[in-house]
């Protein structure tokens, strides 16, 4: 390392954890820093996080990785910012305190609200306009929810005193200035996340905003997922370093994955599964189940689309298997177990632990084993639940090719499942096609950098992630073609059987 060289810091904020990552020029890493926060469950099926705490493990992994590279912010070209998308806070602008907790990406407390918004349109009465299916999930309704039930919050918001913003926006106001000046503004990705953008213009729509009764005022500035936000406080650890990327965490990945060309997908493997993939700059709206989203803009060039699936429980089921049913002492016992039998014994893991995400979007489903006889054994069980999440991406990318119309030629991989070899091969196996891991698998925050690198001339362009990108390991499908249809067959049979479990009998939480 000499003293004059460059590198680009990406601040990972998390679901669980904020991390702190520095890149060289090539791409890889050379220090981290990471520190887990609380997760907070005031009620079943919510979940808050405190962003004051955010706050603090943001300046507190920065420091971390400075120290572990021996570097300070004059060996900083830039700063990229990537976040746990959806989660929802509002803040007061003159005091810089939050008027509550972030509502989190998973919480659930606003299906009234939702349902009051359907009207008698459906879920799907502003999908043409913001791509997205009404649902909890989105920051729209998380904001609704806050104006209600906090008081004095909504006389507040119409005064012009409170802001919104996802973990990116809240990260980037206290990392530019807090109360002192900081930059109140937001990209793309994660505007098209909150319902209220239009996936078309990538503006605020007032209609829209005025029927969820969101005053404009709170709203940040939208601007592209590269290009100068502002510079560091010159309080903190940043001062004057640019702050010039943005993205939302699965956007971010997708970047850092270099899927540029159009039908070029990935999927991350984490405690759910996220499938993205680019639709190239127009929007294409899902027939199947799927969201129409932002995948990246970089500076004035146009806007490039996505289409995404999302798998509520992959890994998580992993560790339902250890912590809940002591199937397993440690997560990488699951692979072990899986090839010490031929199959799965007949036996097939739903686990609709929640309901099905895409492309079923069913929440009266509830988890499944189904198919056993006296033959399967914990090892067989462990290997349905590990096929499971290759049998759910399979469905998710059979609605995107039927969307898109472009058949995927191969899928990149990242996240902490793709270390389980036996599901790669099973996932390659099962799509049909290549699935091809990379070596730098810290793809969130690389693709941050790189958002935050080009927009300062540290890396010329797009180009220059495709150069840098490297494969570590590509596994190619090897089953017959008939056992895959008939395997492929069960689980769809296993998959009905999950469907209209709640009723009135049984309790939702």
């Amino acid at each position: 390392m000499t003293p004059t060289e460059k590198f680009v810091l990406a601040i990972d904020q998390g679901t669980t954890s904020t991390r702190a990552i520095i890149f060289n020029h090539s791409g890889e890493i050379v220090s981290v820093g990471q520190k887990e926060f609380t997760q907070i469950f005031p009620n079943p099926g919510w979940v808050e996080h405190n962003p004051i705490e955010i706050w603090e493990t943001t300046r507190t992994v920065v420091a971390e990785a400075l120290q572990k590279a021996e570097i300070n912010r004059h060996n900083l070209a830039a700063v990229g910012i990537t976040n746990q998308r959806e989660t929802t806070v509002v803040w007061d602008k003159n005091t810089g305190e939050p008027v509550y907790n972030a509502i989190v990406w998973q919480d659930m407390r606003t299906s009234d609200i939702v349902k009051e918004l359907e009207g008698d349109e459906g879920p799907d009465r502003f999908r043409q306009i913001c791509g997205l299916g009404l649902s909890p999930y989105f920051s729209g309704s998380k904001i609704k929810w806050i104006l209600d039930n906090v008081e004095g919050a909504r006389e507040r918001a119409e005064a012009g005193d409170l802001l919104f913003g996802n973990t990116d926006c809240w990260v980037l106001w206290n990392l530019t200035g807090g109360v002192n000046g900081g930059v109140h503004c937001t990209d793309v990705t994660n505007a098209s996340r909150t319902m209220l953008m239009d996936i078309r213009t990538l503006q605020w729509r007032e209609d829209v905003c005025e029927i969820f009764g969101i005053p404009m005022s709170m709203l940040p500035e939208i601007k592209s997922s590269s290009e100068i936000y502002g510079y560091g406080r010159k309080n903190g650890l940043l001062i004057d370093t640019p702050i010039s990327g943005i993205l939302g965490d699965q956007q971010a990945a997708t970047f850092g994955q270099a899927c540029f060309e159009k039908g070029m997908a990935k999927n991350t493997y984490g405690t759910g599964c996220f499938m993205l993939m680019n639709t190239g700059t127009t929007p294409v709206p899902s027939k199947n189940g799927l969201l129409t989203t932002v995948c990246y803009q970089i500076g004035d060039e146009p806007a490039v689309y996505a289409l995404e699936g999302s798998i509520a429980v992959a890994g998580s089921l992993v560790q339902w298997l250890r912590d809940n049913l002591r199937m397993i002492e440690h997560a990488a016992e699951s692979e072990e177990l899986a090839t010490s039998v031929k199959d799965s014994g007949g036996c097939y893991v739903v686990p609709a632990f929640s309901g099905l995400f895409a492309p079923h979007w069913r929440s009266d489903a509830r988890g499944v084993i189904v198919g056993l006889t006296r033959y399967v054994n914990r090892a067989h069980i462990v290997r349905a639940a590990l096929e499971a999440t290759a049998f759910q991406t399979r469905e998710v990318l059979d609605a995107m090719n039927a969307d898109s119309g472009v058949e995927l030629s191969e899928l990149r991989v990242d996240g902490g499942m793709t270390a389980n070899e036996f599901l790669m091969q099973f996932q390659a196996d099962i799509l049909g096609v290549p699935v091809i891991r990379p070596k730098v698998v810290e793809t969130t925050a690389l693709g941050a950098a790189y958002a935050a690198g080009i927009a300062v001339g540290f890396w010329s362009g797009k180009q220059d992630v495709v150069d840098n990108w490297a494969e570590d390991k590509r596994w190619l499908p090897s089953m017959e073609p008939a056992e895959v249809d008939r395997q492929y067959r069960l689980w769809k049979k296993a998959v009905s059987r999950t469907l209209e479990w709640v009723d009135e009998d049984v309790p939702t939480a």
